[in-house]
């Protein structure tokens, strides 16, 4: 097998792979939120990412001294596998910058991602995506972090597509409960929970757009929370919706309830995932040509949704064959 070539060393070749991230993004605010998911991620494995949160976490008058707790957070040995990241404070604020060159300057090797709020334009973004790369090259970072940038204003709304477009950009998401309260009361209440999230036009319109605009530049699209906390059907049905009917590959999780539900709603269909194993395996074996299966014809431009709906299951912690770990995921950390 030593010899056999890796899809990602096939598949992709000329462009980049779309990303390949955990279904839930978990967000805390707080160090013994942030200690406690960590300690649930060390048990679950790296099915979710946790999201240290510098804006709406940290208490005004100490953003400094959060900032630096949550560059501690991020170096600790309880970061085991690598995936935290850390949500600054939005353009508009006096520490945003600041933000950056603490974790940046302390955690910065071992950050995952940076979350952008509150764009209202790309041009916010894009200025804080040049704050960032400059801050990295100053510290010396050898790489540039991916950047997730939060769609919930009218502007970004409606720059989605450039947003997504910008270099760096890993990610949009839609950020509910501001895009609701930015209508200055047009949109009802009831549109920041379930049902009428999925239902209302202009919540559709804004969660359609935002999809679209993320899949259609290679970045992954993520919902937003759900304001449920304690009955598991009701998160797992928020979930299935947001994965089924709008396309969302990931979702935000607030508390430690929410990210089983989730994760098991954007599982892949078991079959599929069987059907995914035997293909790329085949095809591994023909050195990538185009091979039969189940008197199907299959060749790279089916085995790149195969290869991504087989990573998809792995982050959903789907539980694949010794065989296919050891072809595939070889060398990364196991769930």
């Amino acid at each position: 097998m030593t010899s056999a070539l890796h899809p990602q060393e096939v598949l992709f070749a000329g462009e980049k792979p779309f990303p390949s991230l955990p279904a839930v993004d978990h967000y805390a605010g707080t160090e013994k939120l942030m200690t406690k998911a960590l300690a649930l991620q060390q048990e679950l494995g790296p099915v979710f990412d946790l999201t240290c949160d510098c804006e709406d976490g940290a208490p005004a008058g100490a953003e400094a001294e959060h900032a630096q707790m949550v560059a501690e957070i991020v170096n600790g040995p309880a970061n085991h596998f690598g995936r935290v990241g850390a949500r600054i404070h939005d353009i508009t604020h006096p520490h945003w910058e600041r933000d950056l060159e603490i974790l940046i300057g302390a955690a910065g090797g071992r950050l995952a991602f940076v979350t952008l709020p509150k764009a209202r334009a790309a041009a916010d973004a894009a200025a804080q995506i040049a704050a960032l790369r400059r801050i990295e090259a100053a510290t010396g970072l050898p790489g540039t972090l991916p950047v997730h940038v939060l769609i919930e204003t009218h502007g970004a709304l409606r720059e989605a597509w450039r947003i997504a477009a910008l270099d760096g950009v890993e990610s949009l998401d839609f950020g509910l409960m501001d895009f609701v309260s930015g209508h200055h009361g047009a949109i009802p209440g009831s549109a920041m929970t379930s049902p009428g999230q999925f239902e209302h036009p202009l919540i559709v319109r804004a969660k359609t757009e935002i999809a679209a605009a993320a899949l259609g530049n290679g970045v992954v699209p993520a919902h937003n929370v759900t304001t449920e906390l304690k009955d598991v059907a009701v998160i797992r049905h928020d979930a299935e919706r947001a994965r089924r009917e709008f396309g969302y590959l990931r979702m935000w999780s607030i508390h430690p309830n929410q990210i089983l539900p989730i994760l098991a709603a954007m599982q892949p269909d078991f079959s599929e995932v069987e059907a995914a194993a035997q293909i790329l395996t085949a095809a591994q074996d023909q050195a990538w040509g185009p091979i039969q299966h189940g008197g199907r014809l299959h060749d790279r431009a089916s085995y790149r949704y195969y290869w991504e709906l087989l990573q998809r299951a792995r982050h959903t912690g789907m539980q694949l064959p010794a065989e296919l770990r050891q072809r595939f995921f070889a060398g990364t950390p196991a769930h």
